[in-house]
Order: C-alpha cells, then sequence, then structure tokens
C-alpha cells in the first residue's frame, strides 16, 4: 500500500481528483476543525471523485462518518477511537488503518486486527500536529526487524516528511510503502510528482490523504 497526501488550496474533491488523474487509487479524507455538517459535506464531494475514478476512500479519525457516508475504510490516530471499537461499529466490509511511532503501537494495532500501519513520522512534517518521536532510516529498520522477528506480516506504510529521494532506502528498508504530502501538494504539477512516485516505486499509488 502507498499512500500520497496532498494539502494546497483547492478543494478536498479537486485535490483528489489531480491524485487520482496521477495515478493515485487510494484516498485518504482529511478534514480538521469543521462544523460536521460542512465536514461530511466535503467527504460526499470527494468520495464522487474516488468512485469516478474506482478510487478506494479512507476517512480519517470519524468512523461515524465513515459508515454514514459508506466510504471503504477509516484511519485512526493514536488518541482515536480504538480500532475494536470501530469494527464493531463498522462491521467486518470496512477497512481499517492506524497510525503508529513504536513497535509496542504496531503489536497493539496487530493485535486489534487493523488492515494497515502507518508507521511514522519519518522526518518533521507540517502537516501533523503533536508530532511524536522522529524515526528517520535507522528507526524504521529497527521496527521493521522487530516485526520480521515477531512474525507480524500486516502492510506497514511510511509516513512524515517523505520526498521522492527517500523512496529506494525506504523501501529497502522493508516498509511496504510510503505517504507524501508536500512532494506533491507543493510541486508545480501535482499529477506529474504523483507520476514521478509511481515510476519509483513501480507499482501502483493505492493510496492519497487529502
Amino acid at each position: 500500500m502507498q499512500i500520497s497526501k496532498l494539502h494546497y488550496l483547492v478543494t478536498h474533491a479537486e485535490a483528489a481528483e489531480l491524485a487520482c488523474q496521477g495515478g493515485v487509487r487510494w484516498v485518504q479524507f482529511r478534514a480538521k476543525n469543521l462544523p460536521y455538517f460542512e465536514w461530511q459535506q466535503r467527504a460526499l464531494e470527494t468520495q464522487v471523485v474516488c468512485r469516478r475514478h474506482g478510487a478506494t476512500l479512507i476517512v480519517n479519525d470519524n468512523p461515524a462518518l465513515a459508515l454514514e457516508i459508506g466510504a471503504d475504510g477509516v484511519h485512526l490516530g493514536r488518541q482515536d477511537m480504538s480500532p475494536g471499537e470501530a469494527r464493531a461499529l463498522l462491521g467486518p466490509r470496512f477497512l481499517i488503518g492506524g497510525t503508529a511511532n513504536t513497535f509496542a503501537d504496531v503489536e497493539r494495532l496487530a493485535a486489534a486486527g487493523v488492515d494497515y500501519v502507518g508507521l511514522g513520522p519519518f522526518r518533521f512534517t507540517a502537516t501533523k500536529e503533536k508530532l511524536s518521536p522522529l524515526l528517520g532510516l535507522a528507526g524504521y529498520a529497527e521496527i521493521l526487524a522487530q516485526c520480521r522477528a515477531a512474525g507480524l506480516a500486516l502492510p506497514i506504510v511510511g509516513i512524515g516528511g517523505v520526498v521522492l529521494a527517500d523512496v529506494p532506502a525506504l523501501r529497502a528498508a522493508g516498509l511496504h510503502g510510503v505517504a507524501v504530502a508536500g512532494a506533491i501538494g507543493g510541486a508545480p504539477s501535482p499529477m506529474a510528482a504523483a507520476a514521478q512516485f509511481l515510476e519509483v516505486l513501480d507499482k501502483p499509488l493505492k493510496a492519497f490523504a487529502l
């Protein structure tokens, strides 16, 4: 699973459209500090784009909204609803992902039955508040080695400040994919930037977080 994040001054739906035109087929919808109705409307508009492109839609932080609009899944931060509670609410059809910063986090999420883990941050990123300790390449290598020793095989995605030049080393470390924000959203052509990541990853870019 590869996750791409895009942040710039367009609507969520417009950002999703550009990402999907660039090859993204997994969109994570993120919205903070909005009235619920506006949050819902933006999610629905983004969902229209995803369905048109055959892309999976993951709602960040809000299992109830994911259920209400019929999204494909939800991504849970470390302070959000527990994966077990989310599974009880959503049922087996929905995908559930979780954020981790340590091997203990990964173990906990795996035991809770998540479908994938976002592990990070790799380096500083302005797209996250209350940033956890930075892992760097050495941190990823250590945690992934612990996962292999423990027989944990769920997809683990690197998140936080990743740029194109980082991808070969992160893949070599054993990550299943990467999450990017400014490297696509801040590019002159987000579609071209997404295509570059696709080329380096040599596999479909499945996810994109607004």
